[in-house]
């Protein structure tokens, strides 16, 4: 099994209705794979929160493994406090960790970002 962060751009009606039958599945007594995601309803808020300097951020680190944020923000020649500032919202939204060292990471295998067609129109 995959360790995947899913990302999902649909309207939250949309996103209500897959809880509502993964929660039918459950309370029919069925075993559900675990499904680890975030969501956002429009493409401008996600792309608010998942800046090109963060996704190079995501990059360098799962490129480097468990490193301090002083070490990540000295790969990406970028100053400390605008690293901090970006390792802390990725962690709000579950896409950085940190170790029991306090060194930051990637946990996931794979991030997948989708967007169905129909949150487009």
């Amino acid at each position: 099994m995959s360790n995947t962060l899913n990302i999902e751009i649909r309207p939250a009606d949309d996103a209500l209705e897959g809880f509502g039958a993964v929660l039918q599945q459950l309370e029919a007594g069925n075993t559900v794979q675990p499904h680890f995601s975030i969501g956002f309803e429009t493409v401008p808020q996600f792309a608010k929160v998942f800046t090109p300097k963060r996704w190079e951020l995501i990059s360098m680190l799962k490129k480097l493994g468990a490193v301090s944020i002083y070490e990540l923000a000295k790969q990406l020649d970028r100053h400390y406090r605008n690293v901090h500032q970006d390792v802390a919202l990725l962690s709000d939204w579950m896409v950085i960790e940190k170790n029991s060292e306090g060194k930051v990471m990637i946990p996931w295998d794979e991030i997948d970002v989708r967007m169905p067609l129909s949150a487009a129109a």
